[in-house]
């Protein structure tokens, strides 16, 4: 560990009266798991991590192997606002990488395993900058789904108590170190949408974590729920997650080419395609619950087929048109994935797909700007135009099949993973639903 950093830390906990230390890590699911130390605790934590029982962890250690160590990534130190109050009672946190006793790197913790992915593109000598959109629902409670208000996309609701959560929302996040891009109203009735800035992949899936948590404690500071269920509204668009996303060397972003009609890269459209060929073996990991797949339907502004388009936002992959002003801004926006899922997982299983576009050279199609939803089955087979799973079961058999994913989250997290899943797909199956008692019971 660099010393400076260790000693930053110490000198913020002190200077900040920090008393408590609460370590992150995420589950297999993306859930956040914390424990917390006094500061008394924090120097030791520095130089040689925490001790914890990984054996109640989803996704962990078995029970005959259950000691696991938590190692702070100083990086990470960021005081909570909103438990930060009281001379000595300062409360700060830090994300932590997960160890085996021994020292070796835990193989399956999710923030290894994307290290792992940019530890492959930077042998290849690309850094793998991230932007996050999430959506979400804010509602009266957490047992039906009463919204806070009436509003649509880019609405203006004055002196609406949803505007003020989002307002509080991204000086909260400001005020931790997320910057913050921008902010409104989305499609559906309460719902909104925050984007964080650009940033290398590592930094942003730390901060969507954080995004999500700090929605959610300011929603429920104010007496109202958060939601970032994917498809709460069946009537109304759910919330995706779309991720921006481009390779740089340096100080220069290799998805631009001035001479190509996108001006896009060879590169760029090798990743691209990469995204497109393996978007049905990652799909399971970006949208990993059964709700998932009840976004993923036509007429509702979410991908249904494996396309890439300029204008399109139906489609599986959109490029951004190009400003020629923001040359560094060329990226290709991924569609598909929900705010439900682990982000961690999320960005290496996109990062794989697309350095094996770019390893293989896999060639790009043309765009597909025409309302697929108008297209007979027929004649989308004609143009070789594939649909995504339709349900989490399609998904988690595609991913099964998958030697790119299994490659990226390494054998053991892959095998439960695809375990767990099928679980939760078996468990939805045999539920009896409202709509069937309602549809069949009478007339069965």
């Amino acid at each position: 560990m660099n010393q400076d950093n260790k000693e930053y830390v110490m000198k913020m906990a002190r200077d900040h009266g920090v008393k408590f230390i609460r370590l992150w890590f995420t589950d297999m699911l993306g859930f956040l798991k914390s424990f917390a130390i006094t500061v008394e605790e924090l120097e030791e934590a520095l130089e040689s991590g925490k001790s914890f029982d990984g054996s109640s962890i989803e996704g962990f250690t078995r029970v005959d192997e259950t000691d696991m160590v938590a190692h702070p990534d100083p990086d990470t130190f960021c005081l909570l606002p909103w438990r930060s109050s009281g001379e000595g009672q300062a409360v700060a946190r830090m994300f932590c990488d997960i160890f085996w006793p021994d020292g070796t790197p835990y193989a399956s913790d999710p923030r290894q395993v994307l290290k792992r992915s940019l530890e492959r593109a930077a042998g290849m000598g690309y850094t793998y900058y991230v932007g996050a959109e999430l959506e979400y629902f804010y509602f009266r409670n957490n047992l039906s789904p009463e919204g806070l208000d009436q509003g649509g996309y880019f609405d203006l609701t004055p002196l609406d108590v949803a505007s003020d959560l989002r307002r509080d929302t991204v000086l909260t996040l400001e005020s931790m170190g997320v910057p913050v891009e921008s902010s409104h109203h989305e499609i559906a009735p309460s719902q909104h949408e925050i984007d964080l800035r650009y940033e290398d992949a590592l930094s942003m899936a730390d901060n969507t974590m954080t995004y999500r948590l700090v929605v959610k404690e300011v929603a429920l500071r104010n007496r109202f729920y958060a939601s970032f269920m994917p498809k709460p509204l069946a009537d109304h668009d759910g919330s995706g997650m779309h991720v921006h996303q481009s390779l740089f060397d340096g100080e220069r972003n290799l998805f631009h080419d001035p001479d190509d009609p996108q001006h896009l890269s060879p590169l760029a459209r090798h990743f691209i395609a990469g995204l497109l060929r393996h978007a049905a073996e990652i799909v399971a990991i970006t949208n990993q619950w059964v709700n998932s797949y009840k976004r993923l339907v036509t007429g509702y502004d979410a991908p249904v087929h494996i396309t890439w388009a300029v204008r399109n936002r139906a489609s599986l992959v959109r490029v951004p048109p190009f400003n020629p002003r923001k040359i560094q801004a060329v990226r290709c926006e991924f569609r598909v994935p929900d705010p439900a899922c682990n982000p961690y997982l999320a960005y290496a299983v996109m990062l794989a797909a697309g350095l094996e576009g770019i390893e293989k050279s896999y060639e790009l199609a043309e765009p597909v700007e025409d309302d697929l939803s108008e297209m007979t089955a027929e004649q989308l087979v004609r143009r070789g135009i594939e649909r995504l799973p339709g349900n989490l079961l399609d998904a988690v058999r595609c991913m099964e099949g998958s030697a790119l994913v299994r490659k990226c989250l390494g054998d053991d997290l892959f095998d439960k993973l695809v375990q767990n899943k099928n679980i939760e797909w078996q468990r939805y199956h045999k539920h009896i639903s409202e709509y069937e008692m309602k549809r069949y019971l009478p007339q069965l």
